[in-house]
């Protein structure tokens, strides 16, 4: 069910000469991730961890071979997402066809009258419920976590911020990892 809507997603893209963007959002916090690493034997490594739970979330979308994506303190709002609709726009030229989940920051008033107000350059189709492993974004939030910032011990939000953003960077500068994401997500053409 899931593949034949992302499919039939993709032909309606093609027809209306569409770029496809996925989004999702996620959130990072100052309490790190633990993955597994090397030492010495016999020397175990030790996170110190300050126990603060300072947040950031990020809003991300991915259009063929880029990633576009923008850090917020706190949580994401309806605000935060017409601004990265904004963002999208200027960095990537044409008409888009915007895929996410269905969280209400995406159907609020807001948001949709943004959309309207795109007067058709912004189309927006929603992903099926509880399928987040067709959104390749989700693998890119998944090496974030467990790859790029894993074993990160920040102690302030901007030690984070600054950590995930250069992370980000890195990953974009890498094609493999957005192919692997498509390709975890069984988009891959």
């Amino acid at each position: 069910m899931e593949a034949d809507q992302v499919a039939g997603n993709k032909k309606k893209a093609h027809r209306q000469g569409r770029l496809i963007v996925f989004v999702d959002e996620s959130g990072l916090s100052t309490q790190p991730t633990r993955a597994r690493t090397w030492a010495p034997r016999g020397q175990t490594p030790l996170l110190q961890e300050t126990f603060n739970w300072k947040s950031l979330s990020i809003i991300g979308g991915m259009v063929l071979w880029q990633f576009y994506f923008q850090l917020y303190a706190g949580s994401i709002k309806s605000l935060q997402v017409v601004e990265f609709l904004k963002h999208l726009q200027r960095h990537v030229h044409g008409k888009l066809l915007v895929l996410w989940d269905g969280a209400s920051i995406h159907r609020s008033t807001l948001v949709r009258d943004y959309v309207a107000s795109t007067e058709g350059n912004i189309e927006v189709e929603r992903l099926p419920a509880y399928a987040p492993e067709i959104n390749p974004v989700e693998y890119m939030w998944g090496h974030l976590k467990n790859h790029e910032i894993a074993n990160l011990v920040a102690t302030k939000a901007w030690e984070l911020s600054f950590a995930a953003t250069a992370a980000l960077r890195r990953m974009r500068r890498r094609p493999s990892i957005i192919t692997a994401c498509y390709t975890q997500a069984e988009l891959w053409p």
